[in-house]
Order: structure tokens, then sequence, then C-alpha cells
């Protein structure tokens, strides 16, 4: 699965990183415009083990945040799943949010927490927190009807056991779900980097955009693909593991 996912992302790279080139010769561009490819090597010499601590630490950063979206976005949703007012309220809520994009909400976050590691966790949590939380709800929401009956008809049925019913059913669901948003973890942690953080591969890219460094530019992306496929994978695997070890426990319990 990781190589998989790893050559994949190098031919992308590689391709990308052959058009910018050809682009550049056909059009004789300049080196200060598109770096030839021995200025691309040399830079990639200098600063790779740099770059490579700067990507581990948005890698941990976006890890957490990402932990703490998930688990904010399951509590929210199970309140929000419920048909009272106060889950309609948390539904209404969570889909008016949706309109204000992380980037404007950025500036005001830095403003008040200041450019530390709260102010990147926040944004990092927020940008995956809420397309978590709208699936949340599709999912907690759909009634699993051939098992829920039973307990309906029993009187056995209670909100915490419809939870767990719909979430069981749906564990491939959720399991992509996550696995999907860990790439908008790494987004807003770079987005907060780049905008006003003090460390981290976003911060070095910003530097590298404002040097107009393309050849460091090419580094940090390079990285940052490397970074996000091995979180990705990370995450697909632990999913796998789950869903083979709830197969087995019902077959065994079937």
């Amino acid at each position: 699965m990781l190589h998989r996912r790893i050559s994949q992302f190098f031919f992308i790279y590689l391709l990308a990183l052959g058009l910018l080139l050809l682009f550049k010769y056909i059009f004789n561009l300049s080196d200060y415009v598109i770096p030839g490819p021995l200025d691309i090597h040399h830079t990639a010499t200098l600063f790779f083990s740099r770059y490579l601590r700067d990507g581990l630490n948005t890698l941990s950063v976006a890890v957490v945040g990402h932990v703490l979206a998930v688990i904010l976005a399951t509590l929210v949703a199970i309140i929000g799943s419920r048909g009272n007012l106060i889950g309609s309220l948390i539904k209404t809520a969570a889909y008016n949010l949706q309109a204000y994009p992380i980037v404007a909400v950025a500036p005001v976050i830095f403003i008040l927490l200041g450019d530390g590691l709260v102010s990147r966790l926040l944004i990092a949590a927020m940008i995956c927190y809420f397309p978590l939380l709208l699936s949340f709800i599709g999912i907690l929401t759909e009634p699993v009807a051939d098992i829920e009956h039973f307990y309906v008809i029993t009187g056995r049925m209670r909100w915490q056991l419809e939870v767990k019913i719909r979430a069981f059913e749906n564990i491939g669901k959720l399991s992509t779900v996550i696995a999907g948003s860990a790439t908008l973890a790494m987004v807003g942690t770079i987005v907060a980097e780049f905008i006003g953080a003090n460390a981290g591969i976003g911060y070095s890219l910003r530097i590298a955009l404002y040097q107009s460094n393309i050849a460091k530019v090419l580094v940090a992306l390079f990285l940052i693909g490397i970074f996000n496929s091995l979180y990705l994978t990370l995450l697909e695997g632990i999913g796998y593991l789950v869903l083979k070890k709830l197969k087995i426990q019902n077959g065994v319990m079937s």
C-alpha cells in the first residue's frame, strides 16, 4: 500500500516537474524564473535536511489537529444526530459555518492567539472539522431499519445503542472519511504556517516564495507530498485493520 502510494506520488511529481522544465526550455526562460535541473539538485542538497525537519514539525501538528477534529466532530455529530431542538440547532450551525473560508478566519486567530503552536493546531483542526462533522451527521442520522426495527419493537432502543448500530454498520464510510480528511489537516497546518506562523514547512514555503526561489518551493512541495502520502497510508492501514477485526468478530458472533 505504502509502496504504491509513494510510487504514484513520485510519478505525478516527476511528471509535473518535467512539464515545468519543458515549459522553461520551450520559451527559453531564465534560471531565475524557473531553475534548471542542476539548480534544483543543488538546492535540494543544501536544504533537504532542514526542510525535512520542518516537514516533520508540520506533520506532527497536522496529526494532533486531525485527532482533535475527529474527536470534536464525533461528539458534536452524536448530539446533532438527535431529533431534538439542540440537535437541529447544531446541524443548522454546522451548515452555515461552512460558508466562512478558513483563510478569512485564520488572521483573526493569529491576532487573538499569536503565531505559536495553539494557532496552528486550531486552524489545522478547523479546516478538516466541518467536512468531518457533516459526514458524521449524515451517517448518524441515517437509520439502519433492518436492525433498529427489532430494538424499537422490543423497547430496548436507546440513543447510545442507536449511535453504536449506525456507526458499526457504516464503519467503512467512517474510516474513508477520516482518512480523506487527513489531507485537509495537512493543508490546514500549511495554511496556518504560511499565513503567520514561525515554524513548519509552510513557513519555509512562504520564505521561499518571498525570495522568488522556485527551487526551494519545489523541494518543499516534494516533502509535503511525501509526508501527506505517509500519513494517508497510515490511516488507511489502521482503517483496514479495524474493518478486518470487526469482520472477524462479526463472523465469530454469527
